[in-house]
């Protein structure tokens, strides 16, 4: 966002918003961030990128608690997961044993599942590049 430094906040494109809150989040070095829905509104590409920041800043220790009605999102994002219903955490664990366990039940999904999605061949088209455009 440095060719952005002298722009004012309200003409900012919404992924540029989203990654000058998360900059100005993590100023002074949290040691927990806490994120609510922070891809809504992105495209694509600002979404992937997105997931790449918080998994940058992830990796190097800050403990991020993220909320999102996105499960792909939480699923690529997430060491764990707590799914809350009417106020109430009805689960919490890792995303890959809440789908092993709803699988154990003999649960399928009738939709079958693709190497990729309608958000993959956007990408594919668009470039993987982040565009402030």
């Amino acid at each position: 966002m440095t060719d952005k430094s002298k722009s004012y906040y309200p003409p900012l494109s919404g992924g540029q918003k989203q990654r000058f809150s998360i900059a100005v989040a993590l100023v002074n070095d949290p040691v927990v961030l806490f994120l609510d829905e922070p891809t809504t509104g992105l495209d694509p590409q600002a979404r992937r990128h997105m997931w790449d920041m918080i998994k940058t800043v992830r990796d190097e220790g800050t403990t991020i608690v993220i909320t999102t009605h996105y499960m792909e999102e939480a699923e690529e994002l997430c060491d764990r997961v707590a799914i809350v219903d009417r106020g109430q955490i009805i689960a919490l664990d890792a995303p890959d044993v809440l789908v092993e366990s709803l699988l154990a039940t003999g649960f399928r999904n009738k939709r079958e599942a693709k190497p990729a999605n309608l958000e993959d061949v956007f990408i594919n088209y668009t470039g993987r590049t982040l565009r402030d455009e």
